[in-house]
This record gives structure tokens, sequence and C-alpha cells, in this order.
């Protein structure tokens, strides 16, 4: 895929930020770990994979914006756009040595994501997508899966951690699904849900009570692999609800009923 300057800066940023990460990963055992709360850890990796990402973006694009997990958003001298960055979208994955993790970063033009970029260092995947420019794992285009049943078809969601207020709605979410489909996972990395939809590795997804850093690159993504994304609250735009429902367009009308049935 020809990227555009935006786009090349991104992937690099990535990889560069993934290098470090996986660095650490080999040595997980060392890491020093403090809490954030109950189930949400941050780590010394995760902010140093944070720092890589913001220098190198902010000397490319020093006038854009800023939001990462991490540290304190900052307004643009251009308001139009902004960078959104998880640098490590998958952390108690990857402190417990479990190798499903990522970075994810996007780039938001008047609201709206135009270019995306998630980076799995330790298996090599980056997916990436531009508005209007189809989406690619690595060298190869990328579509959505094209199962049309539910019964046949796998999903994603997160399970809700530390006694979340998403919990209860959740459990009623999968015994709406579970009996109805070939099966749900729970991987732990929200972008990295979204990128195996857009992959085809997935026919769906949907989780409660997300950050727009988790999901701001992965919308983009699957929308350009031909795939669907809303809201679960239909009248809301999927980058200012917490709730998010992706899924293929076969399957989506069908998909998204059976998660609002709730």
């Amino acid at each position: 895929m020809q990227g555009s300057a935006n786009l090349n800066v991104m992937i690099m940023a990535a990889r560069k930020a993934g290098r470090s990460l996986v660095k650490d990963f080999r040595e997980v055992e060392n890491l020093q770990v403090s809490s954030k709360g109950a189930g949400d850890f941050v780590s010394r990796a995760d902010i140093a994979a944070e720092q890589i990402v913001r220098d190198m973006l902010m000397e490319a694009r020093p006038n854009y914006g800023w939001v990462g997990e991490e540290s304190e958003a900052q307004e643009g001298k251009d308001p139009t756009r902004r960078w959104i960055v998880d640098p490590l979208d998958g952390t108690t994955n990857f402190l417990h040595g479990m190798p499903h993790w990522c970075v994810s970063i996007a780039l938001e033009h008047k609201g709206e994501i135009v270019s995306a970029v998630i980076f799995d260092p330790a298996k090599d995947e980056m997916f990436v997508a531009e508005k209007g420019q189809g989406a690619w794992l690595n060298d190869t285009r990328m579509r959505v899966s094209d199962r049309g049943r539910m019964i046949e078809s796998v999903f994603a969601t997160g399970l809700p951690f530390g006694g979340r207020a998403e919990l209860p709605e959740t459990l009623k979410d999968l015994a709406r699904l579970l009996p109805a489909t070939a099966g749900v996972r729970r991987w732990g990395a929200a972008a990295l849900d979204l990128a195996y939809v857009a992959a085809g590795r997935y026919e769906g997804y949907w989780e409660r009570g997300l950050n727009i850093w988790d999901i701001a690159a992965g919308v983009l993504i699957v929308k350009e692999a031909g795939g669907f994304v809303e809201a679960i609250e239909s009248d809301r735009s999927p980058l200012e609800s917490r709730n998010l429902i992706a899924a293929n367009a076969t399957i989506f009308e069908t998909f998204a009923k059976t998660v609002r049935a709730g």
C-alpha cells in the first residue's frame, strides 16, 4: 500500500515502539509495575512506548493535537487534527507474558478518523488503513468475512474486570449470543479484536465501556475492510459512545439486533 506521509510516520512510530515493547516483554518478570486501579495496570514499558510514539509523531506534525492513554491530552495549534494513541493495548496480557497486545495509532481530522495503524509486534502483523484506500495486513489487502449465519460465526468481546459497571449488561449479552453462535472469544485487546474483524478472523465484535484510544484506529480499519461499525446506542457515533458493535456487512444487522435486544 502506498500510504500518505502521515501514515508512513505512524507506521515507523508503531514499529519503533513495538521494538521497545518486545525487548521489555522478554523480561516481563522484571518490569516495574504500578496499579492504576483494579485490574488495570501501567508499566514502565507502557509509558516508554507512548513517549516513543509521541516524540516521533509530534516531531513530524508539531501542530497536531494529542490524546494518549498514559499522558495528558494536548490541544494542537491545528484544532482540526489530533493523534489518538494507545501505546500498549492488552497491558494485562503483556504483564502476564501472553503474546497478544499491540500499539494502536489513529489520526483524526475534523472528528473523523482518516489514518490508522494497529501493530502486533509479537506476530509482526501491521494492520493499516486510510480513508478511501482500503485496509491492509502487511502487504495484503484485507476484507471482512462473508459468513452470514450467526451459528457459523465467531465473535469477540471484552469481559469487564474488577467489578466494572458494564458486567451485568455484558452477561446478558452473552446469554443471548452464546446459544446463537459458533463461539465468543475474549482475548484481551480491543484494538486487535477490531483488526481481526477486518481480517475476517472474527465475524463481529462488541464491547461496552471502551475508551477512544481503544477503538479509534480499529473503527477505520474495519470500515475500510468492508465492515460496519456503530455504537450500541444507534443514535450516537462510535467514537462518542463507549459501547461499540462491529461486524461484516452480511451479518451486521442480525448481530446488532441481538446485542441491542437487552
